[in-house]
């Protein structure tokens, strides 16, 4: 939810030939700004907590195999950053080592004397070395160092040497697939991200919403009168496209990569925050449709509507993509917190 400080004054007047002449005037103007790919280069601005982004950064550059944005994938996929997480299955801490893993691959990160297993100071550096461990048993084999990697630490590393690479197990090949793509939400861009090809659909819905009263924890059913709140608006706007995001903002904001403020485009999800260092504690999102405004379902007792997204708490913004949602953890361990 958007405290009402924020937004000085809601944008009144504006209809669908305003949302026209943004959408067209914004593409027109970002003409180019998709550029090759290339290798990524630092953490996207707040995705890694700050607490940990030292950590991250020290020990995702371990080995080749690995980088900063992988080993952030990594943590979220496992805890979601959650320091006290705990699976059924028994994997414990940010890095959901299980206690047989730890005792043979820990490391002592911060040279204390003590290998603990809760402590992120351990639990990070072992599981950068853990990685680097399954690179080097897989080093000859051809291919992508780090998918094979990352192969080894889900089938084995002699699934990955039988088979020459990913091994055709759909497990496997699935969870090689989001942990890289979910590097990408965690990289800084170093290059102009693509454009979305969905964007324009996500914002007709939002736009056929203006008017509609705010309602906390709304998903615009009929039993709530098709009433929304900031996130489940751009998840009900997103599902139009056949692209399903989780619930809550802070989720939201790893469903792609994060173009810079000149690069926004329409159909980019814009997020806000208290604390501009840690995704985790994203509070409020909105849909970006040109000119610097968004339509957003801003608080209780406003209607969603056009706001400006340049203010004090403007944390960054998401370009959705299929992939980037599909490979967002469904359900982490307990003692995830909550945005």
């Amino acid at each position: 939810m958007r405290k009402a400080w924020v937004v000085v004054a809601a944008v009144g007047g504006l209809g669908t030939s305003f949302v026209a002449l943004l959408v067209i005037g914004t593409y027109s103007a970002a003409a180019g700004l998709a550029g090759a790919a290339g290798q990524s280069v630092g953490l996207a601005k707040g995705a890694v907590p700050a607490k940990y982004q030292p950590l991250v950064r020290q020990w995702g550059n371990l080995c080749p195999a690995i980088n900063p944005a992988l080993l952030a994938a990594q943590l979220y996929q496992e805890s979601g950053w959650n320091p006290t997480a705990q699976s059924p299955a028994n994997a414990k801490g940010i890095a959901q080592f299980i206690p047989g893993t730890w005792a043979a691959h820990a490391v002592d990160g911060n040279n204390d004397g003590v290998k603990d297993i809760w402590n992120p100071e351990d639990a990070i550096p072992s599981a950068a070395s853990y990685d680097c461990e399954l690179a080097g048993y897989v080093k000859d084999v051809p291919g992508d160092q780090t998918s094979n990697m990352l192969a080894a630490y889900n089938a084995g590393a002699y699934a990955v040497i039988k088979y020459g690479g990913v091994p055709p197990y759909s497990e496997t090949q699935n969870y090689v697939k989001i942990i890289r793509t979910l590097e990408q939400s965690f990289a800084a861009p170093v290059g102009r991200v693509a454009p979305s090809k969905q964007a324009a659909s996500a914002i007709h819905f939002a736009q056929q919403k203006l008017g509609t009263p705010y309602l906390w924890g709304g998903n615009g059913t009929a039993d709530q009168g098709g009433r929304f709140d900031c996130s489940g608006l751009t998840q009900a706007a997103y599902r139009t496209v056949g692209i399903e995001l989780p619930r809550v903002a802070n989720d939201q904001y790893n469903a792609g990569a994060h173009p810079a403020r000149d690069e926004l485009l329409p159909g980019d999800l814009v997020f806000f925050s208290d604390d501009l260092t840690n995704s985790r504690l994203i509070r409020h999102v909105g849909i970006y449709v040109g000119g610097g405004y968004m339509i957003n379902a801003p608080y209780t007792g406003s209607v969603i509507r056009f706001d400006k997204i340049d203010t004090p708490d403007y944390f960054g913004a998401t370009r959705v993509t299929e992939d980037g949602a599909k490979s967002l953890p469904t359900a982490l361990p307990e003692s995830r917190p909550e945005a």
